[in-house]
């Protein structure tokens, strides 16, 4: 006979200034367990070493149309999700958008319900906040995430390049009502 095997749930609070160093860190890690297995080490170094930053993560929590979470499990930092407020691209029907800018979340975490929830909270504070769509960007050639918005609501509704170092990569636009 099979035990059931039980995990905490996480804690998603708002992410706080003193957050940023650990953040930072988190959120590279998780990026390149992401993609460094389908990029060159060149792009990915080019890329990663302008998008996280202390300074370009402060810069990024300081911006008033960016709210960060952050999710914690047993007292660690195990994910990361990020709103935006830009105007939707064109492809997004519902122009009262926000956009989940990143979702990320360790890899010994997959699969314990730390994407859902953080996805579950993203989705509650746009609606707290009256927007009525969320958007999103998914590289082409990431099936596990890909299927993860699907499963959460989400459908392909454009694509748009996403620069990965000299690598000008095709992301989908995907979108859901709230």
């Amino acid at each position: 006979m099979r035990q059931a095997v039980s995990f905490s749930q996480p804690t998603i609070r708002l992410a706080a200034r003193n957050d940023l160093a650990a953040l930072t860190e988190l959120a590279a890690r998780t990026f390149y367990d992401a993609f460094a297995p389908t990029n060159t080490p060149e792009n990915m170094q080019a890329y990663m070493s302008v998008a996280f930053t202390v300074e370009q993560f402060t810069h990024e929590w300081e911006d008033a149309l960016a709210t960060f979470y952050v999710a914690e499990l047993d007292g660690r930092l195990v994910g990361y999700a990020k709103l935006f407020r830009p105007d939707p691209p064109d492809c997004v029907a519902e122009r009262n958008a926000i956009e989940l800018s990143r979702l990320y979340v360790e890899q010994d975490c997959h699969g314990k319900g730390v994407a859902a929830a953080l996805m579950e909270h993203c989705f509650n504070a746009a609606r707290r906040e009256k927007f009525k769509a969320m958007f999103l960007g998914v590289w082409e050639h990431n099936p596990r995430a890909q299927a993860f918005y699907r499963k959460h609501g989400f459908a392909r509704v454009g694509e748009h390049v996403f620069p990965m170092g000299d690598d000008p990569q095709i992301d989908w636009w995907m979108a859901r009502a709230l």
